[in-house]
């Protein structure tokens, strides 16, 4: 029977079409992470459940697009890349926009008050991460370029470039972590432990956005064979 539908035209024009349309979702999802951050850092806890609607419908939206391209992903099609990597990366992606939610979701069941001189370093880390979810959406992006090519010549060069710089922008990210971390604890003795779990908890999860792009990037690199 014919496919119909445009998602499934989609793959009628690229397999990569859809992994591409999904991860921009994602990044929609993780570009409300600032503002999220912001209102929390401004002690605002109407604008962080304003926020979280949109971080949670936007991820909706995101694992519409996550169940479509798994059940339609053709298995018989000859592919340039081994179905299970695609999946692979989906999956990496997916992890993104569930972590933005899952912050957001923290952030108004467990309203948290900002420890003194975090709020700087905590929107640094959170802006910092999510350009580097952006890098890896570029680098999505390029599939397309790069599945012509095969995966060789200038424009595997230019990719690989793209990687190495995501790889730095997610190390900063782990600096900036082990510094929130540090600043935290110089105010331990004034919190609760259950509130200082809940902070180690959310520094993480910011840094985590930093972590899955750095990974979506290695799986690409894998392509490369560089």
């Amino acid at each position: 029977m014919r496919a119909s539908t445009p998602f499934l035209k989609l793959f009628g024009r690229s397999p990569f079409k859809p992994m591409q349309e999904h991860m921009a979702a994602v990044i929609s999802c993780v570009g409300e992470m600032p503002g999220l951050i912001e209102a929390l850092c401004a002690g605002d806890q109407d604008k962080v459940k304003e926020s979280k609607e949109r971080i949670f419908a936007l991820e909706s939206e995101a694992d519409t697009i996550k169940d479509q391209l798994r059940a339609h992903l053709p298995t018989g099609l000859l592919l340039p890349v081994d179905r299970r990597d695609l999946l692979e990366i989906l999956h990496i992606q997916d992890s993104i926009a569930d972590t933005a939610q899952d912050i957001a979701g923290l952030l108004v069941a467990r309203p948290m008050a900002v420890p003194p001189g975090m709020s700087e370093l905590l929107l640094a880390l959170t802006r910092r991460s999510v350009e580097t979810c952006a890098q890896a959406s570029q680098i999505v992006q390029e599939f397309d370029e790069l599945v012509e090519a095969g995966f060789s010549g200038s424009g595997a060069e230019t990719v690989s470039r793209m990687v190495d710089a995501l790889e730095r922008s997610e190390t900063e990210t782990i600096d900036m972590v082990s510094e929130l971390v540090v600043l935290l604890f110089a105010h331990e003795d004034e919190m609760k432990p259950v509130s200082v779990f809940f902070w180690c908890q959310l520094i993480g999860w910011i840094g985590d956005l930093a972590d899955g792009a750095e990974k979506v990037g290695y799986r690409v690199r894998l392509f490369l064979g560089h």
